[in-house]
């Protein structure tokens, strides 16, 4: 039974994730983009550097001095009874220390109807998962590079299995004041398991990510590239329902291509008014967009789009994203300057 309800849990969670190959590691949540401003640029965006606290929990090197006193809190739901989320708080002591950033992001899985082999109810059953944050970032002296590490304590807890784990967080961003460029790159959840479910070790959704954005000169947008599972080069699979059928009754399984696979690790995101009041985002993720795709029908799968609106020392986001006819997400969140 828990084996069954194990491999659900990890479906559900690479529909929406999107970083790694299903089934072949644990703590999946790790992944989930749970900022709304994340969603709505297509998610994975490592080169946003400015007031957004939840930045810290994608790349660590972000985290800078116009986050202090930063509280956020997010929250959307999914399949169901499953919710997740985050929050996350920035702070400054004075002007001589670093700001320091805490997180924590969620899932919960709700409640599930145990059965035994017959089918018969053996009483009901949660799962959630959790992790905490805590990082820092540091500018190295005399350069426009910032570099930052973000450590990670994990727990998840399936019927009546717990697991327990530890992972770290490193990045870089490099700033070009003179063209408005930022350069990032990510290395998140390398780590390991302290205890494991059953005995059995599993490794973590380790991730490499790479990306650029700049602000357009004498026009209010700001484009983002984010290049995700580097990883891994080769993250393509081939659907059966685009298998070729031949007269004689065979089938060719479908052929991903060197620019197909190429495609999948790109994510395009803008913003319009950046740093304004009010302003808007989109973006097209190429992998969900690929693998979520339905033959022969338009269902816009990959795109996301978004919001935000400030009132006073309130910040409030919003993001919406499309992945099936039969499953797309909504993100609300809230920012507060505690200043």
């Amino acid at each position: 039974m828990f084996k069954k309800m194990y491999l659900a849990l990890l479906l559900f969670v690479t529909t929406i994730s999107f970083g790694q190959i299903g089934g072949k590691y644990t703590y999946q949540f790790l992944n989930l983009v749970t900022s709304p401003r994340q969603a709505a640029l297509g998610g994975k965006i490592v080169t946003l550097y400015d007031y957004d606290v939840n930045q810290g929990i994608y790349n660590p090197a972000t985290i800078n001095d116009d986050m202090d006193k930063q509280l956020s809190v997010n929250y959307g739901s999914y399949y169901g009874e499953v919710t997740y989320g985050t929050a996350a708080y920035a702070y400054k002591y004075d002007r001589y220390t670093p700001t320091f950033q805490m997180g924590v992001n969620y899932v919960d899985y709700g409640t599930f109807e145990g059965r035994d082999e017959a089918g018969l109810l053996t009483g009901n059953f949660t799962g959630s998962e959790i992790a905490l944050s805590f990082g820092t970032s540091y500018n190295i002296p005399y350069t426009d590079l910032h570099i930052g590490a973000s450590a990670k304590l994990i727990s998840s807890t399936l019927e009546s299995y717990n697991s327990f784990g530890a992972a770290v967080d490193l990045g870089a961003i490099y700033i070009d004041e003179d063209n408005d460029i930022n350069y990032g790159l990510s290395i998140r959840n390398i780590g390991s398991q302290i205890t494991t479910y059953a005995g059995q070790y599993e490794p973590l959704p380790m991730e490499i990510i790479a990306g650029i954005s700049q602000e357009v000169e004498n026009v209010p947008i700001r484009w983002h590239l984010t290049l995700e599972n580097l990883q891994q080069w080769n993250i393509a699979f081939s659907n059966p329902n685009r298998a070729e059928q031949s007269i004689e009754g065979g089938s060719t399984k479908e052929k991903v291509s060197f620019f197909n696979n190429a495609l999948r690790h790109v994510i395009l995101g803008g913003e319009l008014f950046p740093g304004r009041a009010f302003n808007l985002r989109m973006g097209y993720n190429f992998r969900r967009g690929e693998e979520l795709r339905v033959v022969d029908k338009r269902n816009f799968s990959g795109i996301s789009f978004g919001m935000s609106l400030r009132f006073n020392k309130i910040r409030f986001d919003y993001s919406y994203s499309r992945y099936t006819l039969a499953a797309n997400t909504s993100l609300f969140g809230l920012m507060i300057n505690l200043q």
